[in-house]
């Protein structure tokens, strides 16, 4: 007997739905750290007109409010996360500053600009600045006040930390803030966080964590894991585990619904002469690894199915920046716009830069390893290391209580954490300095498989098959 017309539509339509599947996760969208410290990078406009037409990038972070960039994206659909530098938040701890800040800096631009999220300062926490610190949380209530007064409800308020912000960071289900600071500043910030409904942004860098022992980890290629003793959870991902070491100091205090957003995570092509495991294979490894897991939608083992909002480090190398040689090599862009490797974000077939002298085989058989790590890096390696004024909502204006001080000065930070990361203007917090290893670590396993490279294609394909023989 034939089949019945109605069954071929049912067929047809679910091999369409599995095409769809097939195709959408190759299109998904990522954020990423627009950076200018160089002195041969192309104009904003340029910029602008290539993440638009050329990549799947819908989302950029500044670390200024540069005006030619934040007007470059005006009507492009890309979302803008601007900084306001680190020398504001003083001024904008009053009204009166919070509302000359929000006239001059987002009021020319919103919303031609969909300017998303202020982040106010660049990890404040490891700048050992009283003053700073001590008006972090102020700052961000009065400029969430001021954007909503002038009609900017939208606009998310927040401010990027290091991992450096926590003690006790691995196993991740020891992890908390540090002591003072959980009460003087974190508190009162998830609490303002969670009635903004704003993201607490966190700067995680496996890259700053790992050893010659660890890289499978910190890659997420296939390793024996690391046990939380705690939960009984083996990590195999240290990006996981970072996110998770977060989530467990944020439950201590309550605020375990606040969501986390990736203000910067990356792999740089470049390091010092012998680092092991950097060149551009290894970070297009991890960079395409993050995309699969942002896309995914899996979460992580304490926050399963939470998606992350997530900027990656770096659009391009920026050639003035100072520190190690690897802080001046994590863009995934040549200033003329070749792609340094391919990660699946561009629209069109990519030609990738020439590939370094020194391979990747090369480069494990070489000796010791830079010196260049961050603050970040203490909660990431394995045991214990490294519009209109009508847009406001109920939460926003309850949100929005103006500080009449500070809530208590936080402690001395150890020498470790108390270095200002330094520069001037743009990128103020950004340089790294890597801790200290410790000894536990879970055993090296063998490099990434080249299957890598199908992680969407081939369960897509399968599911596409799946569909078409249940009706054979």
């Amino acid at each position: 007997m034939a089949t019945p017309r109605r069954h071929g539509c049912m067929l047809c339509a679910e091999v369409v739905m599995c095409i769809f599947l097939v195709i959408a996760p190759l299109s998904t969208a990522i954020g990423v750290n627009y950076g200018t410290k160089g002195d041969n990078l192309p104009s904003p406009a340029k910029v602008a007109a290539f993440l638009v037409t050329r990549t799947n990038i819908d989302r950029v972070k500044l670390f200024d409010t540069n005006p030619d960039i934040v007007r470059a994206f005006a009507g492009t659909g890309i979302s803008v996360m601007v900084t306001a530098g680190n020398g504001d938040i003083p001024g904008l701890a009053t009204q009166t500053g919070a509302d000359s800040w929000v006239a001059t800096n987002i009021a020319p631009y919103y919303p031609a600009t969909d300017i998303s999220l202020v982040a106010v300062g660049n990890e404040i926490m490891d700048t050992a600045d009283k003053n700073l610190i001590g008006n972090l949380v102020p700052a961000m209530q009065t400029l969430k006040a001021a954007l909503v007064t002038a009609g900017y409800g939208k606009i998310r308020v927040s401010t990027p930390s290091s991992l450096g912000i926590l003690v006790d960071a691995q196993p991740p289900s020891a992890a908390r803030f540090r002591d003072v600071w959980d009460v003087a500043i974190f508190t009162p910030m998830l609490q303002f966080l969670r009635k903004t409904k704003s993201p607490l942004i966190v700067n995680t860098y496996p890259y700053f964590g790992y050893n010659g022992d660890t890289l499978p980890y910190a890659l997420a290629r296939p390793n024996p894991g690391v046990l939380d003793t705690g939960t009984g959870i083996t990590y195999t991902s240290m990006l996981e585990a970072q996110l998770d070491s977060v989530y467990s100091a944020m439950k201590k205090l309550g605020f375990e619904d606040v969501e986390i957003l990736v203000g910067e995570t990356g792999w740089p092509t470049k390091a010092m002469d012998g680092q092991i495991g950097v060149s551009p294979a290894e970070a297009a490894e991890y960079n395409k690894y993050l995309i699969g897991e942002v896309s995914s939608g899996s979460g992580t083992p304490l926050m399963p199915k939470r998606k992350f909002e997530t900027y990656i480090f770096a659009l391009f190398n920026e050639d003035l920046k100072p520190g190690p040689v690897a802080e001046r090599n994590f863009g995934m862009f040549q200033p003329d716009f070749t792609p340094m490797y391919d990660i699946g974000i561009m629209k069109d077939p990519v030609k990738t830069a020439p590939p370094m002298a020194a391979t990747a085989h090369a480069l494990e058989a070489a000796g010791p390893t830079e010196a260049n790590g961050s603050n970040s890096a203490k909660a990431s390696a394995p045991a214990g290391n490294k519009s209109s004024t009508n847009d406001r909502t109920p939460e926003e204006v309850e949100g929005l209580d103006t500080p009449s001080s500070a809530k208590g000065e936080p402690s001395e930070l150890d020498s470790s954490e108390a270095a200002a990361k330094g520069g001037d203007g743009e990128e103020e917090n950004s340089e790294k300095t890597k801790p200290k290893e410790e000894s536990a670590t879970p055993p090296a396993a063998g490099a990434a498989s080249e299957a890598t490279n199908f992680l969407f294609p081939i369960p897509c394909i399968l599911a596409v098959a799946l569909c078409l023989t249940v009706h054979v």
